[in-house]
């Protein structure tokens, strides 16, 4: 068995059936990530002693009923607070501040048998899909480290899509999950906001953002992504959005009635060919199973961007600048002239995010209550042209993973994936293989609030008819 490109489900009957121990699996993953990390630069924050120490406790004194993932290794966004370890949200000011407990979902991971590597790396503040901040440095993309690894969640995407984790924790206010997992080559799940709490996790009051945002996997399989979910989800009693729901394993059992819609683009945004193709053929291979193909468009699509920062701007609660800075004021022309330097407080993309937010409260550019109003249309267009039984395969970004940087010439292309965070359903992210250039292709499904099971169902199936997961050799090529 191949340790490192085995999903966790396989990795799990092996450790019961004692054909591999918890510390042999751990330091396999040590090994890797030692390895790679140097190329890619994922990993933030190492926590490999006492993840030595928990292994071999789980080695030689595991209980007499193990739990799900006994042994697993497994790493989390630096945003998600770790007793102990470094909690900066990539924020400079914030680099020594060391968190005083673990979230939900680590405590959660840690009680069923999940031993934590480390934490990994992630923009400054969250707010964009590039991964890079000035306590941590830039990620790179495994597949090519010209390129990036997306972002926020860029770390998990990276170390994940080399092997060196075969589980990550992320989370998503706009494609954090998917755009990394896109660009990395592994599985990602987006859920309903409110299946999984989001206590312990930087920013630690986002207000009534919180609404938007998933908190869930990146792995090597569609089973690991629904293994992981139900580990993680259900209320904690914190969390004012968590919510009970039906549980993964409880819910789809087959792709008995299955409607597809399948769009190439929004009807705004130039999609590059190979990523059309890529959803052409998942729609050919679940057409291949016999579903019921549904041609429809929905032309609201087109203002996913606009929806999107209208939505954000319109919640209430701190601002995102507050979350940089304790609720100082960042100066930001002078921060903006440090940049040269290397002396300025923040990030290039932080202190751009924090402009376009001053200047969205000054500035009429939207008309936010006529768009959130076009979000709720959209919401109840796609769940009644879904239905129970329906996916919508779509498009995770305009292209492969870009260039470092390149992402700034088409900024708003990341609408591909935030108009759901908005919508509040649950996406499933499918490695589709690989481009001409050897970099990964993927696809996103789509379905109804808290209709998790199905996109994960259809996840499997595509998985089993087309690639699946490969890793990247980081350093191998480029």
């Amino acid at each position: 068995m191949d340790l490192l490109s085995a999903p966790v489900t396989q990795l799990v009957e092996a450790i019961r059936l004692r054909q591999i121990s918890p510390l042999e699996l751990t330091e396999a993953h040590i090994t890797r990530m030692e390895q790679v990390n140097p190329h890619i630069n994922a990993l933030a924050v190492r926590r490999f002693e006492k993840a030595r120490v928990e292994a071999k406790e789980a080695t030689e004194n595991p209980p007499s009923t193990l739990p799900p993932l006994h042994g697993i290794p497994f790493t989390v966004k630096e945003f998600y607070s770790v007793e102990g370890m470094p909690w900066s949200g990539g924020v400079r000011r914030f680099k020594d501040r060391l968190a005083t407990r673990d979230s939900t979902v680590v405590s959660r991971m840690r009680k069923a048998g999940g031993i934590l590597l480390g934490s990994s790396n992630a923009p400054e503040g969250g707010l964009w899909m590039e991964t890079y901040n000035d306590v941590y440095g830039r990620t790179s993309n495994p597949w090519d480290s010209r390129r990036t690894c997306g972002g926020s969640s860029g770390g998990e995407g990276a170390l994940v899509g080399s092997g060196a984790s075969p589980i990550g924790l992320g989370s998503d206010i706009g494609g954090s999950i998917r755009i990394p997992a896109a660009f990395c080559g592994a599985f990602g799940h987006k859920p309903t906001p409110g299946r999984v709490p989001g206590t312990g996790h930087f920013p630690d009051n986002p207000g009534e953002v919180g609404k938007y945002l998933g908190f869930g996997p990146i792995g090597r399989s569609a089973r690991d992504l629904a293994l992981i979910l139900d580990v993680i989800s259900g209320p904690d009693g914190q969390d004012p959005f968590s919510k009970e729901m039906e549980k993964i394993g409880e819910g789809r059992k087959d792709l008995k009635g299955l409607r597809v819609i399948a769009l190439e683009s929004n009807g705004r945004m130039r999609v590059d060919p190979e990523v059309r193709q890529a959803v052409r053929r998942a729609e050919l291979a679940l057409r291949n199973r016999g579903v019921t193909i549904v041609e429809k468009e929905f032309p609201r699509l087109k203002k996913g961007g606009d929806i999107w920062s209208a939505a954000l701007a319109g919640a209430s609660g701190e601002p995102y600048e507050h979350h940089l800075t304790d609720g100082e004021k960042i100066k930001i022309l002078r921060n903006f002239a440090r940049l040269p330097r290397g002396t300025s407080d923040h990030s290039f993309a932080a202190l751009v995010l924090v402009g376009l937010e001053r200047l969205l409260k000054i500035v009429p550019i939207f008309d936010i209550p006529a768009l959130i109003a076009e979000g709720e249309a959209l919401q109840a267009e796609l769940e009644e042209a879904l239905g129970p039984d329906g996916v919508l395969l779509y498009p995770p970004y305009s292209s492969v993973a870009p260039r470092h940087r390149a992402a700034w010439l088409k900024p708003f292309d990341a609408e591909c994936t935030s108009i759901f965070n908005i919508l509040q359903l649950p996406v499933t992210v499918v490695p589709m293989g690989l481009c001409r250039q050897g970099l990964p292709l993927s696809v996103q499904i789509i379905a109804q609030r808290q209709n998790d099971a199905l996109t994960l169902k259809v996840a499997q199936a595509l998985e089993e008819d087309l690639s699946g997961f490969r890793r990247a050799e980081p350093g191998a090529a480029n």
